[in-house]
């Protein structure tokens, strides 16, 4: 993925939440789509809110873990859900546009951790490289690889996060009927609100 691809998907994601925000309209895949984002990969898109001398607020995120859609056409979709229908947030008004800030992140899919001892995971996974996906049942829950960065936590703090996100106890991780998964997110940002198009990194805060 390079960053001018990067750049397009930040700047689709933006389109498409503001189609949808002031108009009510699901845009279309554009023709000039570069041929490797028709591509089928796992994306979320995150929208946040920042105010001056204020940090980053979380706005909405939704997404695709798994590579079952066309990436542009996963953005689109993710885009709108994340400004619409996130159940943690009201729907984003049209004069909110102008303080959010649009992220991509494209991601590899998951891929289980095989361990013999729970004791192990936190040696399995690496904060600022990997995001999690934790599973029991029908219980499932998603933390991006950003997430344990922007909070601080080390590797079992996000193994026990990850748990509550799933709607589990936060130690769930130590069961051995509870599936791990790890995967990797390159992240693509603004800046500011409609602003320089960056690739994020996380080691740089680890």
């Amino acid at each position: 993925m390079t960053l001018e691809e990067g750049r397009f998907l930040v700047k689709l994601a933006r389109r498409a939440v503001e189609a949808y925000v002031k108009e009510n309209v699901k845009i279309d895949v554009p023709d000039d789509v570069p041929t490797k984002l028709l591509e089928k990969s796992g994306v979320f898109v995150t929208l946040n809110t920042v105010s001056s001398g204020e940090d980053k607020r979380l706005r909405g995120c939704i997404g695709f873990p798994l590579p079952h859609f066309p990436l542009a056409q996963a953005v689109i979709e993710s885009a709108i859900s994340a400004a619409s229908r996130d159940h943690r947030f009201s729907p984003v008004r049209a004069n909110e546009l102008d303080n959010i800030v649009v992220e991509v992140t494209v991601l590899t899919p998951p891929v289980l951790i095989e361990v013999k001892d729970f004791k192990e995971y936190p040696k399995e996974i690496k904060v600022g490289r990997d995001g999690l996906v934790v599973e029991r049942g029908s219980c499932r829950g998603l933390l991006l690889p950003q997430v344990p960065v922007d909070w601080n936590w080390d590797e079992e703090e996000f193994l026990c996060e990850c748990c509550i996100k799933a709607g589990l106890p936060p130690d769930s991780w130590y069961d051995m009927k509870t599936k791990i998964y790890s995967f990797q997110g390159i992240i693509y940002e603004e800046e500011e609100p409609r602003g320089e198009i960056v690739e994020r990194s996380l080691t740089d805060k680890c």
